[in-house]
């Protein structure tokens, strides 16, 4: 509680209080710089605190040594041994306990068994894919049983179809072993998809705290708004609002609207194909530009021709959120 951690006159906290319950799967999700992996490495204990105290369970670990700590860390570059086999490498950490070789075997192939692995025990590092030795990394914290494990960035070098399919496996593992995940990263979608909370930090202090629904649909700052997927910010009616792209409804010619939408007019300054969907930027007669997505379930190449024309939009008015918080106030840190 009370974090602060100074790396000469660069502040990387500035007084982080966050509670993690026993058992979740907890994300710090923030972009490059914004402190969460400093403050993964002082739970850890990789680090020391300039102010503030760490507990685990309930004991003050503030001062405690990585090893004195029930804690595993996973990093983003495995940090395998190359010259240990698969099950000598999740072995390590059981023998270096003096765990009896018939149990610390038995444990280790469980742990590879949960992870997929089943038949690869002896080979090499070298001999594996990136996602592969992820799992043996993955093997080798869990098999201790920590009460925390710690995850920094750990899909990062993966690419994207394999780190989808990581995801699942990482939160299918959390879930079968219980251990309390805390787990870094700047990808918000990676973070929405695995967390049962995420805190979100940003300039070294935690903007605001809480589920994945709650963070998308109802951000507390403009920050959370812009950084949590993406977010339309105006100003309507002296009110500062937000409301995403997917929510919002092109009107077709004339059409008429429901009498309970707002409606808007404006021009179509952009239209981008992405795919499954099409993004619309729309400059509005009353001021400001909002971005429209639309499921391509349509030939894309007329959305493309309407570049330059004009249309109506629509949005229900209970799907508009007003941005009321400021970074740091109490009431921005947590929704449960």
């Amino acid at each position: 509680m009370g974090l602060r951690k100074n790396y000469g006159k660069v502040v990387a906290l500035r007084g982080v209080d966050l509670t993690i319950e026993r058992g979740e799967f907890f994300t710090l999700l923030g972009p490059s710089g914004s402190g969460k992996t400093t403050l993964l490495r002082l739970i850890g204990g990789f680090e020391r605190p300039d102010a503030g105290t760490i507990e685990l369970g309930g004991r003050d670990v503030t001062y405690m040594p990585p090893y004195g700590r029930d804690v595993n860390t996973v990093f983003q570059d495995y940090a395998l041994f190359p010259h240990m086999t698969v099950i000598e490498n999740v072995e390590y950490g059981l023998r270096v306990r003096g765990v009896p070789k018939r149990e610390r075997r038995r444990r280790a192939e469980l742990a590879i068994d949960m992870v997929r692995l089943s038949g690869l025990g002896d080979r090499k590092p070298g001999e594996l894919s990136g996602g592969q030795r992820q799992r043996v990394a993955l093997a080798r914290a869990i098999v201790n049983e920590p009460d925390v494990l710690l995850l920094d960035e750990p899909l990062g070098a993966l690419d994207l179809k394999l780190r989808q399919e990581m995801q699942i496996e990482l939160k299918s593992v959390q879930r079968e072993v219980g251990i309390t995940f805390v787990y870094v990263t700047h990808d918000q979608e990676e973070a929405l998809s695995m967390s049962d909370r995420i805190a979100i930090l940003n300039n070294g202090q935690i903007e605001q705290v809480g589920d994945p629904i709650s963070l998308y649909e109802r951000p507390l700052t403009d920050f959370v708004a812009g950084f949590v997927g993406v977010s339309n910010l105006i100003e309507r009616d002296g009110r500062h609002v937000t409301i995403r792209p997917e929510k919002i409804q092109l009107l077709a010619g004339d059409a008429s609207a429901s009498p309970e939408l707002h409606v808007e007019s404006g021009v179509i300054r952009d239209v981008v194909y992405v795919g499954v969907l099409t993004r619309y930027v729309i400059d509005l007669d009353a001021g400001g530009e909002l971005v429209v997505v639309r499921q391509n379930d349509e030939e894309p190449t007329r959305a493309l021709a309407s570049r330059g024309s004009r249309t109506r939009i629509a949005w229900r008015p209970d799907q508009v959120y007003a941005i009321h918080q400021q970074v740091g106030s109490p009431a921005s840190h947590d929704e449960r």
